[in-house]
């Protein structure tokens, strides 16, 4: 059994030895040795200082670890939702559709193109079509004016005087004389009065009625005054016209009447 350490052993023997200092607590050794420990006593064993707690550093790990997670969590978040949008689209545009065949078509039979025919000269252009201009009527045209059938046979101008020395009728002045035959072309009789039915226009448009009272001087039985014509029958009349000296007639128009559609009858002298 090994005896308990005893400093005092391995001391050396104390001719020369120097007293230590007071305050030494243990033997001086030489460099690069340590003293022993005491008898029946071991060195302490090595206790790493306590670390000291700090209670700011959890609390900013799970700041900064949420912020982390808002950040890049949000982002990958939208990125995978637009991406399961994106593949729902091309997977619905890639299906495809109801009701339709996905065979392959068969390839469209080659069509042969027709000869273009060859080119036509082109159609002469063709004037357009020019109404016809209504039909004028002269001296001794047949000439339709409502139940009559006019026919004017000639006109003199430069008349005075109408009638005999005795019974006559002067003109303010100048009668022009038309004689017109009239003709019933009805189914039944009418009566024609020349006064009120038959006028007169000159070249600067003024209109001149028949003057009934110079009919009856002008006439020798009275023609053209309150006439009772049969059908197909007819009656020749002097018609006179009381115009200015010098005036030169250029129409004879025959109204139709109030009571019948059909147009005035105009004849050009």
């Amino acid at each position: 059994m090994t005896a308990p350490y005893d400093p005092a052993q391995n001391q050396p023997s104390s001719g020369n030895q120097q007293p230590a200092p007071p305050t030494a607590q243990f033997p001086q050794v030489p460099a690069g040795q340590y003293p022993p420990p005491p008898a029946g006593q071991y060195p302490p064993s090595a206790v790493p200082p306590p670390t000291r707690k700090r209670p700011w550093l959890v609390p900013t790990l799970i700041g900064v670890a949420v912020v982390v997670v808002l950040c890049c969590g949000g982002g990958l978040a939208i990125g995978l939702t637009s991406d399961d949008k994106k593949s729902e689209v091309s997977t619905s545009a890639d299906l495809p559709a109801a009701g339709t065949s996905t065979s392959t078509p068969a390839a469209a039979a080659p069509t042969t193109a027709a000869p273009a025919p060859p080119s036509a000269k082109p159609a002469p252009a063709t004037k357009p079509a020019v109404p016809d201009k209504p039909k004028t009527f002269g001296t001794g045209d047949k000439v339709r004016g409502g139940d009559f059938e006019f026919t004017v046979n000639s006109v003199k101008c430069g008349i005075s005087q109408v009638g005999s020395d005795f019974l006559n009728k002067k003109a303010q002045g100048t009668f022009c004389r038309a004689i017109v035959t009239v003709k019933n072309v009805t189914k039944s009789a009418h009566t024609f009065h020349a006064d009120g039915t038959i006028t007169a226009q000159d070249g600067s448009g003024r209109e001149y009625e028949a003057d009934g009272e110079a009919a009856i001087y002008g006439n020798t039985d009275g023609q053209g005054f309150l006439d009772k014509i049969n059908p197909g029958n007819s009656v020749k009349a002097n018609v006179y016209f009381d115009v200015p000296k010098g005036t030169k007639l250029k129409t004879i128009t025959f109204d139709a009447g109030l009571f019948t559609l059909a147009e005035d009858a105009v004849v050009t002298l």
